[in-house]
């Protein structure tokens, strides 16, 4: 198992605790190194090149301060349904909202990852298409106010309650819903150390 990569340090860049959790899953040793970035791109960018572009965004803000030894994950995710982003949630209402919107249609979640050191940077995104059922009005409501899904893009966790119930299949990656593609990055490391 890959735990470091060469003579490099790890740092996620990421409050996440489900990245987190994914990246010691998945055996890696990583520092946590965090800073209040802005999340704003260019209304131009198509909706499914926002995340790639935030985790480049992410990630030159630590920039100048990476040690040579140092290789920094920056990541965003957004979920993407009917040409607009829901982003997180602010309020119970706003929860409510965006998970009526989801339910029984497809949508679908796009994370984009950087890995950058002080010479290069590798990025790439990831896609998912989910596929929730007709949600109850009571289903949606019991979620909401149980699992308070604030930080989540589209309101939702897949590894949650209302990803047990609700989600009828997906396409493509599990891990890029939960908000990191570990395979991608997983290989995307190998490249760094073989390079």
């Amino acid at each position: 198992m890959m735990h470091s990569i060469k003579n490099y340090k790890l740092i996620l860049a990421s409050a996440s605790p489900r990245r987190q959790q994914l990246m010691k899953d998945a055996g890696f040793t990583f520092e946590v190194r965090l800073k209040n970035i802005e999340e704003k791109y260019p209304q131009e960018i198509h909706l499914e090149k926002v995340p790639e572009y935030l985790s480049k965004v992410k990630a030159s803000a630590f920039r100048e301060e990476l040690k040579a030894d140092e290789v920094l994950i920056t990541a965003d995710t957004v979920v993407c349904i009917h040409d607009r982003i829901l982003g997180k949630p602010a309020d119970r209402k706003e929860a409510i909202s965006m998970l009526r919107k989801l339910s029984g249609n497809r949508h679908l979640v796009v994370t984009g990852v950087s890995v950058t050191t002080r010479t290069e940077q590798l990025s790439f995104s990831s896609r998912t298409g989910v596929f929730f059922k007709h949600l109850s009005n009571e289903e949606i409501i019991f979620y909401v106010d149980t699992y308070k899904p604030f930080d989540k893009a589209g309101a939702y966790g897949i590894q949650e309650w209302i990803g047990y119930i609700g989600i009828e299949r997906i396409e493509g990656s599990f891990y890029n819903v939960m908000g990191l593609p570990i395979q991608k990055l997983y290989e995307t490391l190998r490249k760094l150390q073989f390079q």
